[in-house]
């Protein structure tokens, strides 16, 4: 080979190699982009969409249904069923205040969190607390709905007329696992902690069956569970007889991915639906369906 003809030739593979290089920069750049949440505004007005995620079984803040309606909206993972619910309302509201479309995808209680880190998701709107622990490892916006922990028993059963939390001393309880709901149940006085269930429709069968003498929820559960089972009723405790715990844990906030650029945004359009908000809670539990009370939180 002559001295032309090879230099050509290492001219040839250099350039491929700048070439080569180029395009994993290119690539890798797209990859950062992709995992850079401060870019998560402008990423959804791109699309043109939102992709939220929640249970579609924590009535009623979520549940799902399978008659389409005015409030309702498809589960893109669950052909031919609807969301319904508060969290519902709210997620629509969002998405029209950012002028794009609205995806919900049924996603399991413990899955969620790792949904959004991954991606797959771009918001959690689930009735979900801004805990501590769940700070570590996403953000949230501002609350959306404050509400307070109760005791839901049967109305033949021997709590009916429990003012304090101490009352309960010897009785089953119970509450949804992975929440501060199952926690506090140790600050009964001897009490006899049941086994946590994975969801309130169980939860509601356990009641419903004798198994357990009660379980803890939020006010807006409880309300809607009493709704959809007459031979319920739930105990809500005045200051200083009931259960102890960081108000926030009995709020629910919209889950961001850490350094999301989404939360201002979505703080503004939760703020302007402050006095709206309760009524839309009255409303979710006056349609929610009687043979779906499920739940989390």
């Amino acid at each position: 080979m002559n001295r032309r003809k090879r230099r050509n030739l290492i001219i040839s593979v250099v350039a491929a190699i700048v070439c080569v290089l180029a395009l994993v920069l290119v690539l890798r750049g797209c990859d950062v982009d992709k995992n850079d949440a401060t870019s998560d505004l402008e990423s959804i007005q791109s699309k043109g969409k939102i992709v939220v995620g929640m249970e579609c079984k924590y009535a009623p803040y979520n549940w799902t249904t399978t008659t389409e309606g005015e409030h309702t909206v498809p589960i893109s993972n669950n052909p031919g069923a609807y969301a319904d619910g508060y969290d519902v309302v709210i997620a629509k509201a969002i998405a029209e205040a950012l002028g794009v479309e609205l995806e919900i995808r049924a996603i399991e209680w413990d899955g969620l969190i790792p949904a959004l880190e991954a991606g797959e998701i771009d918001m959690i709107i689930a009735g979900m607390s801004p805990t501590e622990e769940r700070k570590l490892s996403i953000d949230f916006t501002d609350t959306y709905l404050n509400s307070e922990l109760v005791m839901v028993v049967r109305k033949d059963g021997v709590y009916t007329n429990a003012t304090s939390i101490q009352d309960f001393s010897g009785a089953k309880i119970s509450g949804q696992l992975n929440t501060f709901h199952y926690g506090v149940i140790d600050q009964i006085n001897g009490v006899n902690k049941d086994t946590a269930r994975a969801d309130f429709g169980v939860l509601i069968m356990a009641l419903g069956s004798g198994a357990i003498d009660g379980y803890v929820c939020e006010e807006p559960g409880a309300i809607a569970a009493v709704a959809a089972n007459p031979n319920f009723t739930y105990i809500a405790f005045a200051n200083g007889n009931g259960f102890e715990y960081d108000p926030l844990e009995a709020s629910i906030s919209v889950g961001l991915r850490k350094g999301s650029n989404l939360t201002a945004e979505i703080n503004k359009i939760l703020a302007s639906l402050d006095s709206q908000k309760l009524n839309l809670m009255s409303e979710a539990i006056a349609r929610q369906p009687v043979t779906e009370v499920e739940g989390k939180q």
